[in-house]
């Protein structure tokens, strides 16, 4: 390489070379030579491609697209195709080799994933007047996905692989791309089904959106391994005996920690701390059986575990009988073990735990392997497939969607868990969680959607609004005529309802302006004025509509009744009322030196008041529209949706060291109700810590409990912490937690 030379050269060669045998090697011997050949080729021209690049860590360049080829083949069980594109995933975008080149060097297939990588790469990377392009770019990344499932599986193993180098690039970017991994690239892995994927981006974000309380959860994981270890040893040995007795062909019995961010989701959801996160970890039972047999198996090895131990009443969770849309199936319960424990065992086959692993990678990988069609080992993995790629279609469909609601809306529609409810016929219809009987009705057809006007639920009448759950069985009750209306969207969770919504107030519209115009046409023509394009603007403008459309739709439904003088007073304006509003530009105070930003220059800002920040917490400035900059905590609610959609207007920010003022933090106070335990938490703010407090309001609840909230002024995160310290100290059984408001 033109930067390296002597040593260093012949350093990087041999590293380099045992790098792409390590690939070989993964690839297996079941690879022909011709293939070996064309991946020889495929390294040789990246190689060349890259030459003289290095990555932030200081590495040759090459290093990464071996990396994800590695992944790909090692991690997700990819074949050469995938190797080779993988290999090939950054030259178009960072040298001057073009897609023609790829076409006449590797096939068509290669440069068509090739080009959907590229199109990926810039999905995020817009700026504001770019929202278009940037909808756009989202669009053509979920299209792939019908036409080619390789391209998105590639770019989790470059994203992944990215995460896992996190380490050498500048906070900001960490913090960005952390962000948005967690907020897209996780939850997409897991609607894949590529749990170990996802497990691991959910780590690694975690490691750099909050790095204390990482290393605080890896740290007691560790402390507490061998001991694990020992509850595991005496959880399994009883219950592998009897499962040898039973005749049933086991694979393998296994203990497994819960991921590390897993934990932080139960520490944090259920307010408790590490020590009470009784399923910290989780027995797995993988079962040898034919596919005819294994649900049959994996039911007498749920027999012989809540035999042994009993299980939890309501934590039985069946996707045997129906997989998610992921694909994934088995069985799960928790039942109490060993010292009064509770345990998770997952009940699975070795076929059903390959795709709990790699999920559509795993059905890709099959259906390569068998292009002729499916087969019923696989059909439910391809229908889960197939129902989920239709939803993110219909999704697409709609045009008017801007950049930030297509993200919002894949991301809380179609990267969620689901919900399974029946018809009355009993017919299985997945919803995702929060759906309601409207969304219900969309389900079945959009004429039905469209006419629903209420539900029966289980036998008893319910409205549109009305949330489902698992198992209830539902009879839509429609009406005559389409009813729907711009409130429906805010009341439906699907995106085929939200879509099909939009498409009926859309025609809707098109027809009240129509009906408009002809009204405005004839007004015209009853006081012989002339009706034109020009006429129209000025009364348009006069009214304070954006368009001409509204203006009619205003006309059509009755809001605008005009007489001949009104109209001719209007039409007489020398000067039309301004298309332009004054904007009234708000007085920013200046920085009063409390926060700096980046090299030490000041800027305008205000602290966000849904996380509130305090001196001494890590923080950042997020760049607002007309209201400077917002200082938000790194841990905040919506700090992960704010980097991942607009890293662009984030700026670094640090605290100073000298702080003059207070701020204002709600705390959230529950516990055992005690004698005197309010008196005893006032003395502590207002004596011993000499905190100015706000206000308290807490009260005692009929069931021996109490709670309330407390508002004070602190000076640091330091004065907070020894705060909550001393106030938790006043009883053993008490919580006391930070309140944030998660939207602004």
């Amino acid at each position: 390489m033109a930067l390296l030379d002597g040593e260093v050269y012949e350093a990087y060669r041999h590293e380099l070379l045992n790098r792409y045998r390590q690939l070989l090697r993964t690839l297996g011997d079941k690879v022909t030579k011709d293939k070996i050949k064309k991946v020889r080729e495929a390294f040789d021209y990246a190689a060349r491609a890259h030459e003289g690049t290095f990555r932030k860590s200081g590495e040759p360049y090459i290093f990464h697209p071996l990396a994800v080829a590695q992944i790909a083949a090692g991690e997700l069980g990819l074949g050469t195709t995938s190797v080779i594109s993988a290999l090939l995933h950054d030259v178009v975008e960072d040298t001057d080799i073009t897609l023609d080149d790829i076409e006449r060097k590797f096939g068509s297939k290669v440069s068509e994933i090739i080009n959907g990588l590229t199109k990926i790469s810039v999905v995020f990377e817009t700026v504001d007047k770019d929202s278009s392009l940037q909808a756009e770019n989202f669009k053509k990344m979920l299209l792939t996905l019908g036409e080619d499932l390789r391209v998105i599986l590639i770019k989790l193993c470059d994203r992944l692989h990215n995460m896992r180098t996190l380490g050498s690039v500048p906070d900001k970017t960490k913090l960005k791309i952390a962000s948005e991994t967690l907020y897209i690239y996780a939850p997409l892995a897991h609607r894949l089904g590529l749990n170990a994927i996802k497990t691991e981006m959910e780590d690694l974000s975690l490691k750099f959106t909050e790095p204390q309380t990482y290393r605080d959860i890896s740290a007691k994981i560790a402390e507490s391994k061998q001991s694990r270890q020992r509850y595991i040893r005496e959880f399994i040995e009883p219950l592998k005996a009897e499962l040898e007795s039973s005749g049933v062909d086991i694979s393998e019995i296994k203990g497994r920690p819960k991921s590390i961010y897993s934990i932080h989701r139960k520490m944090q959801k259920q307010g408790i701390p590490f020590e009470e996160v009784y399923d910290a970890f989780a027995i797995r039972v993988i079962v040898n059986a034919p596919i005819h047999r294994e649900k049959i198996d994996c039911w007498r090895v749920y027999s012989i575990v809540t035999d042994q131990y009993r299980p939890h009443e309501g934590r039985l969770r069946d996707w045997l009988s129906r997989p998610k849309n992921n694909g994934y199936s088995a069985l799960h319960t928790t039942v109490l073990g060993p010292k009064g424990r509770w345990v998770e065992v997952q009940i699975r086959s070795k076929r059903m735990d390959d795709i709990a692993e790699r999920g559509l990678a795993a059905h890709w990988r099959y259906k390569a392997e068998n292009p002729s069609g499916k087969s019923n080992k696989h059909s439910q993995q391809d229908d889960a497939f197939d129902n989920w790629l239709n939803s993110v279609k219909e999704t697409l469909e709609n045009n008017d969607l801007s950049a930030l609601d297509l993200v919002n809306e894949f991301k809380s529609t179609l990267l969620g868990e689901d919900i399974y409810v029946f018809t009355p016929k009993g017919d299985v219809k997945a919803l995702p969680i929060g759906s309601v009987a409207l969304d219900f009705g969309f389900n079945i057809h959009t004429e039905v959607g469209l006419k629903t006007i209420g539900a029966k639920v289980n036998g008893k009448l319910v409205p549109i609004s009305y949330s489902l759950k698992n198992g209830d069985i539902v009879e839509v009750l429609t009406t005559q005529k389409p009813r729907a209306t711009e409130s429906w969207l805010e009341m439906v969770k699907t995106a085929r309802a939200k879509s099909k919504i939009r498409e009926f107030l859309k025609d809707e519209k098109t027809k009240l302006s129509g009906q408009g115009r002809n009204i405005m046409a004839r007004l015209f023509q009853k006081h012989g004025l002339n009706f034109t394009d020009n006429s129209i603007k000025t009364i348009t403008k006069f009214y304070k509509y954006s368009s001409p459309n509204e203006f009619f739709n205003a006309v059509a439904l009755g809001k605008i009744r005009m007489t001949k003088d009104l109209l001719l007073d209007i039409l007489a304006k020398k000067t039309p009322i301004s298309e332009t509003k004054e904007i009234e530009i708000k007085e920013k105070k200046k920085s009063a030196g409390q926060i700096v930003f980046g090299e030490d220059y000041e800027l305008p800002y205000s602290l966000a008041k849904c996380c509130n920040p305090l001196p001494g917490e890590p923080i950042f400035g997020f760049v607002t529209v007309s209201d400077g900059v917002k200082i938000h905590r790194t841990t905040c609610p919506n700090a992960s949706k704010l980097m991942s959609q607009y890293g662009y207007r984030i700026i670094p920010a640090s605290w100073q060291t000298q702080y003059k003022n207070a701020f204002d933090v709600k705390l959230s106070v529950r516990g055992i109700d005690d004698v005197g335990i309010v008196s005893k938490i006032a003395d502590i703010i207002s004596k011993d810590m000499e905190v100015n407090m706000k206000s308290i309001n807490i009260r005692a609840n009929d069931d021996g409990t109490f709670g309330g909230i407390i508002e004070v002024m602190v000076n640091t995160s330091h004065d907070l912490d020894l705060l909550v310290h001393k106030i938790k100290s006043t009883h053993k059984y008490i919580e006391v937690s930070r309140i944030d408001e998660t939207v602004e």
